[in-house]
C-alpha cells in the first residue's frame, strides 16, 4: 500500500500548542499516527513533551483519551488499560508511547513482560537518541561519537543498543520501523497495526533540533537523509515475514545510498567525531544495510 499526503484523512487529532521545541519531529509523527488510528484510541505516555502542565494537572493537546504515567511504566500502564477495557467490554485501540530513554533503558522490563504475554497494544518508541526532555543526557540509544550533556568532552564511545532486534526476539505480532520525515509510510504502518491483534512494536526515528544541533527548518531534511544514508531503514515484520518499505525499498532496488558523512555533517553533535569513528560508522551502517537486503531477498 502506498499513501500520499493528498490521500490522508482531513480530520486532525492534535491541536496547536505543545511543549515540544520548534522543529520537533514528534508532533509531525503524532499527527499521522492518530489519523491512522482514529478517535477510538486510548493513549498512555509519560508526562513529557506533548504534555502541558496547567497548575497541578497535565493536559495533552490531542483529541483522544490520554493517560499520563511515569517514564518507566508506559507498557505497564498500557497493559492495565488493555485489561480494564477487556473486563468492561469496550473496544478501543491502546496506544503506548515513550521515548528511547523510557523504552531502551527505564521501561525495558515492563515492555518485555508485556510482549512475552502477547498483550494487545501498539507500543511506539519515539527515538531521538538521548534523554531530550531532561537536558540531552546520553541514553543507550545515543550513537557512537555523539556529544551530549553527559558526554561533553569525550563523545559517547559505545554503539547504539540494537533495541529493535531485542523486540523482534519477543516475536511480536507486528514490528515496524518508521521515521517522522516519511508520513505516508508511517500512516500505512499504523493503519495496518490497528487491524492486528497482539503486541505490536513500532520504532519511530524522530530528529531533534536542539539535541542534535541543526536548524529547526531542517527537521524533515535530516530525517530523510538518515533514511537515504541507510542509518534508519524502513521495514516491517509481520508474523515473521520481513519486508523493506517506502524509501528504503526503492533504494534497495536502485542500489543508491548516500554516504553517512552527509548525515553526520548536518548535526553539531557529531562535531568531535574522529575520521576513524566516521569510517567505522560507515562500515557498521553498510554491514547492517547488506544484512537487511539479504533478509529481504534483494
Amino acid at each position: 500500500m502506498s499513501t500520499t499526503i493528498m490521500d490522508l484523512p482531513e480530520r486532525e487529532y492534535i491541536h496547536p500548542g505543545t511543549r515540544t521545541c520548534a522543529g520537533c519531529g514528534l508532533p509531525i509523527a503524532y499527527r499521522y499516527i492518530l489519523k491512522a488510528l482514529g478517535p477510538r484510541t486510548i493513549m498512555t505516555h509519560p508526562a513529557c513533551c506533548l504534555t502541558i502542565l496547567h497548575g497541578m494537572y497535565p493536559k495533552t493537546p490531542i483529541a483522544i483519551n490520554a493517560v499520563n504515567n511515569t517514564f518507566a511504566s508506559t507498557a505497564a500502564s498500557a497493559s492495565g488499560l488493555v485489561a480494564g477495557l477487556k473486563a468492561t467490554g469496550q473496544d478501543f485501540t491502546v496506544l503506548a508511547m515513550a521515548g528511547d530513554g523510557g523504552t531502551f533503558d527505564m521501561g525495558i522490563q515492563a515492555l518485555s513482560g508485556a510482549a512475552e504475554r502477547e498483550t494487545d497494544f501498539i507500543y511506539v518508541c519515539y527515538d531521538n537518541e538521548a534523554y531530550m526532555n531532561t537536558g540531552v543526557q546520553r541514553s543507550s540509544a545515543t550513537p557512537t561519537g555523539a556529544v551530549t550533556t553527559t558526554t561533553p568532552v569525550i563523545p559517547k564511545e559505545q554503539p547504539k543498543k540494537d533495541f529493535i532486534q531485542i523486540m523482534e526476539a519477543h516475536h511480536p505480532a507486528y514490528l515496524a520501523t518508521t521515521c517522522s520525515s516519511y508520513p505516508g509510510d508511517l500512516y500505512n504502518k499504523f493503519l495496518k497495526a490497528k487491524e492486528i491483534k497482539g503486541t505490536r512494536f513500532v520504532h519511530l526515528a524522530v530528529p531533534c533540533p536542539p539535541g542534535w544541533g541543526y536548524a529547526t527548518k531542517d527537521t524533515v531534511k535530516v530525517g530523510r537523509v538518515a533514511v537515504e544514508a541507510g542509518i534508519v531503514v524502513l521495514y516491517e515484520v509481520e508474523h515473521g515475514e520481513f519486508r523493506l518499505t517506502g524509501k528504503s525499498l526503492s533504494m534497495a532496488r536502485s542500489g543508491r545510498k548516500r554516504p553517512v558523512d552527509e548525515y553526520l555533517k548536518l548535526q553539531s553533535r557529531f562535531k568531535k567525531m574522529s575520521p576513524e569513528q566516521m569510517e567505522d560508522f560507515q562500515r557498521q551502517t553498510d554491514q547492517r544495510w547488506e544484512e537487511l537486503l539479504k533478509r529481504a531477498g534483494l
